[in-house]
């Protein structure tokens, strides 16, 4: 049976893998909200989508569509709105009695979570999370031999991730720390889940360089050590993969050897939205350890380079 789904955000860089998702897992979209009216995107997936510009009339929409009943009423909002919005959108759904699947990060500040927990339990209804990486095929191969592995050190870990991006990046909201959360939010979140997926919860987080267009620091969780370095400066791009004329370079490494999860992207959202509407999405819970992760690096007073600090790190600051 198809569901009934509305979005907000429908014009910003995510919502098109929420568009697919939505119509690969059969379902429909009825509503859309966006400041920007640049929405022609709908065409592609839906047509006869209810779309506005202001919230306030979405709001009333789909307060109409509830008060119409079963067939009509709103049961999932995808939320695809700057991050700032995200916990506002979340709480909107269940007060309209449908569940929220939301773009990573769930929200900004731990606290946050704890508010929406007990909206859950008052409503009735879940929120969910984007956490793509946990069903990428590949990466649960790889938790699943790490588990099977018996060591009695710490791995040694290298988070790397660079991926350009013009001045529009820090004009627009992304490059508002009060709105995006940073970069260890915007852009890294997803890698800080994957390692405590990996590794455990953390023990010691430091923040050893943080500016406006690339941050790094060490974590050290229960079964590894990690160097990590964010950043949207192109000129933060090994030599080899400037070369090529590539403009993001992605990398995991543990104990020397990289991980190779550069394919399979393309389907990870369809797949989360599955896994979701089988009563299996990634909640409150699980996105929780991240939010506390990328809360700690935001508010954390950097120490300067160290001897744990990411080898590329230091390069970029020394240059």
């Amino acid at each position: 049976m198809a569901h009934n789904f509305a979005l907000t955000g429908v014009s910003g860089y995510v919502a098109p893998r929420h568009l697919k998702a939505i119509k690969e897992t059969g379902n429909i979209l009825v509503a859309a909200v966006d400041p920007h009216d640049s929405a022609g995107i709908l065409d592609r997936y839906f047509d006869n989508v209810r779309f506005f510009t202001e919230f306030e009339r979405f709001d009333r929409h789909i307060e109409k569509l509830r008060r119409q009943g079963e067939g009509f009423a709103v049961e999932y909002v995808s939320i695809c709105s700057p991050n700032y919005l995200h916990d506002a959108h979340a709480r909107f759904a269940l007060r309209v009695g449908a569940h929220a699947i939301c773009e990573k990060p769930l929200v900004l500040n731990p606290w946050n979570v704890d508010a929406l927990q007990d909206l859950e339990n008052e409503y009735g209804r879940r929120i969910y999370t984007i956490l793509q990486l946990r069903v990428h095929p590949a990466l649960i191969e790889l938790r699943e031999k790490l588990k099977a592995q018996q060591t009695t050190t710490k791995r040694e870990v290298i988070l790397t991730y660079i991926t350009s991006r013009g001045p529009w990046y820090l004009t627009s909201w992304k490059g508002n720390m009060e709105r995006s959360g940073g970069l260890a939010t915007n852009i890294g979140i997803h890698f800080f889940d994957l390692l405590m997926w990996f590794f455990g919860g953390v023990q010691l987080s430091e923040v050893h360089w943080s500016e406006t267009t690339k941050t790094g620091g060490f974590l050290e969780l229960e079964n590894a050590r990690i160097q990590w370095f964010l950043s949207i400066d192109k000129n933060d791009l090994p030599g080899e993969i400037k070369a090529t004329g590539q403009p993001t370079y992605r990398s995991i490494t543990i104990d020397g050897e990289e991980v190779e999860f550069s394919g399979g992207f393309t389907d990870l959202h369809t797949i989360v939205y599955q896994e979701t509407l089988a009563g299996r999405g990634f909640g409150l819970n699980e996105a929780r350890p991240s939010i506390d992760v990328v809360h700690d690096i935001r508010v954390s007073k950097p120490t300067g380079l160290k001897d744990t600090s990411h080898p590329l790190l230091v390069k970029a600051v020394r240059k």
